[in-house]
């Protein structure tokens, strides 16, 4: 019998997932349990119909990613820090600073978890980070550590 899973279970298959097993299986423990339900023409349209609806969804979002990396990336962010007399600065640039200026210097929000910067920062000049935009999208962002 076939079945479409609704979530995913354990040493079978995941969500939407379109599988064959025994049928004293499929009516006994995953449709009453609410994990499938029948393989049946209607559903198996229904399933077609979500999966284009979420290819879509994805490709919108991956063309957001990729304009939201093109415009943080297109030039060096600018961050301010107290500066000593030797040219080293108080403390260091943390991965909140860094947010702070994407947000306010390019106008997108950025979650300060997802910065990773690459060398500890504790002198004036340029520096690089990376940004996991999540789905294997990272990118790699100059900053410039500027006396205040």
């Amino acid at each position: 019998m076939q079945v479409i899973l609704i979530q995913d279970v354990d040493n079978l298959g995941g969500k939407n997932e379109l599988v064959t097993v025994k049928n004293g299986y499929a009516r006994n423990y995953l449709i009453p349990q609410k994990f499938a339900i029948e393989g049946t023409p209607s559903n198996l349209k229904k399933l077609e119909e979500s999966l284009k609806v979420k290819a879509k969804k994805e490709a919108a979002m991956l063309a957001e990613i990729k304009s939201v990396i093109a415009t943080i990336t297109s030039s060096p962010l600018s961050i301010g820090a107290k500066v000593g007399t030797t040219g080293k600065i108080f403390g260091s640039v943390t991965s909140l600073q860094i947010a702070r200026a994407i947000r306010d210097q390019k106008g997108y929000e950025v979650d300060r978890k997802r910065i990773t910067i690459i060398t500890e920062v504790k002198e004036i000049g340029s520096h690089k980070a990376s940004i996991d935009f999540g789905g294997g999208h990272v990118t790699e962002v100059d900053f410039e550590v500027v006396a205040e």
